[in-house]
């Protein structure tokens, strides 16, 4: 089983949109969303409230694969339908997640 794991910049149709295609892809069965509490902490602007503080939020998504084909699948749909939506995306592996 391979764990992907990504991390969307975007609004929260954007994040819904691609969720609900991943949840779409035959053999796929577990696709979750992360909190990450810390993700609205920035130390680059702090209190300067910089114009990219009010535009995307992020979301973390984990999803399961049962085998690299599928995993591959994830990761080509995933960007597709950012790149559609003009949200942005990150395949994150490991300790970055």
């Amino acid at each position: 089983m391979s764990m992907i794991r990504l991390r969307l910049i975007g609004n929260r149709d954007a994040a819904d949109s691609i969720i609900t295609m991943l949840h779409g892809i035959d053999g796929i069965e577990h696709v979750e969303e992360i909190e990450d509490f810390m993700l609205g902490v920035r130390d680059d602007s702090s209190s300067a409230n910089l114009v990219d503080d009010s535009e995307g939020r992020v979301f973390m998504v984990e999803v399961d694969a049962p085998d690299d084909m599928h995993a591959d699948a994830v990761r080509v749909v995933a960007e597709a339908e950012a790149r559609r939506l003009d949200a942005g995306l990150e395949i994150v592996d490991g300790e970055d997640f």
